[in-house]
């Protein structure tokens, strides 16, 4: 009988589509989303992103049935820019707080995107995925970079860092057409301010960046964050103003707590 329960409850941690369970992170078992429901599953929090920006559709799929479809528009989910940043709009799917990843352990995300061959090559800024420290309310921190994210700018893929005033460019695509085709993408993560971190990144199962050292901004007084941090996963399309529309595509999500370190 116990051992009978304890499958149950390692099953109910893998959480694919909707439903009123709230997920949560077991070692060495994923919660995964494949947008293979009708409607959007309990895994994302959708306060970055209009009802009317997602569509779960069955024309572009990477695996299965169907695929989330995300378009941005002008003005949706408008952000003024704060301390001389541009204004910025988003749609973007948030992982939900119980999927939060924390300092010192380690992760495992994948997930596949696809731009249409008519998406807009600009000189903008663009992310379309994006890793956040999590800052707590009324800190100095909350206009900060992503401590780590996928850009797409004038036709080129890249995979920066920002640990501070400065960005750092990890890894950028060498010209080729990333769209009118799937990315596979698969990161695995250890977010910590001290050398102990790492990001591991394929792209089409090709290894693309193996870093190792600080992943995150200390965690102080003068920075803002608490000590230890939370971090939290983001994807889809935030960019700077701009009056053309986008969209894009989204399959095969999948995120895995790999290790845990002991409090």
């Amino acid at each position: 009988m116990n051992k009978l329960f304890s499958l149950l409850i390692i099953a109910s941690a893998v959480i694919v589509g909707s439903g009123c369970t709230r997920p949560k992170l077991v070692p060495g078992v994923p919660v995964q989303d494949g947008f293979e429901t009708p409607s959007l599953s309990n895994l994302w929090a959708t306060d970055k992103i209009l009802a009317s920006d997602y569509a779960i559709q069955s024309v572009v799929v990477r695996s299965g049935k169907s695929a989330i479809q995300i378009t941005l528009h002008t003005s949706d989910h408008f952000e003024a820019g704060q301390h001389g940043n541009n204004n910025s709009e988003r749609a973007e799917l948030t992982e939900v707080y119980q999927l939060y990843s924390t300092e010192g352990n380690s992760y495992a995300f994948s997930f596949s995107m696809f731009l249409p061959p008519d998406f807009p090559i600009v000189d903008t800024r663009l992310v379309i995925a994006q890793w956040k420290q999590l800052c707590e309310w009324n800190r100095k921190c909350d206009d900060n970079s992503p401590v780590l994210a996928i850009r797409y700018r004038v036709g080129i893929l890249s995979v920066t860092q920002s640990l501070g005033a400065h960005r750092i460019t990890l890894w950028q695509s060498s010209g080729e057409d990333v769209r009118n085709k799937w990315m596979d993408f698969r990161f695995r993560i250890r977010f910590t301010a001290d050398t102990s971190g790492y990001i591991t990144a394929f792209l089409n199962d090709s290894l693309i960046l193996n870093y190792t050292g600080a992943t995150a901004y200390q965690e102080n007084d003068s920075t803002g964050y608490p000590s230890p941090s939370r971090f939290y996963f983001k994807m889809g399309l935030y960019r700077d103003v701009m009056n053309q529309p986008m969209t894009i595509y989204i399959d095969d999500y999948s995120k895995e707590l790999l290790s845990a370190e002991k409090k």
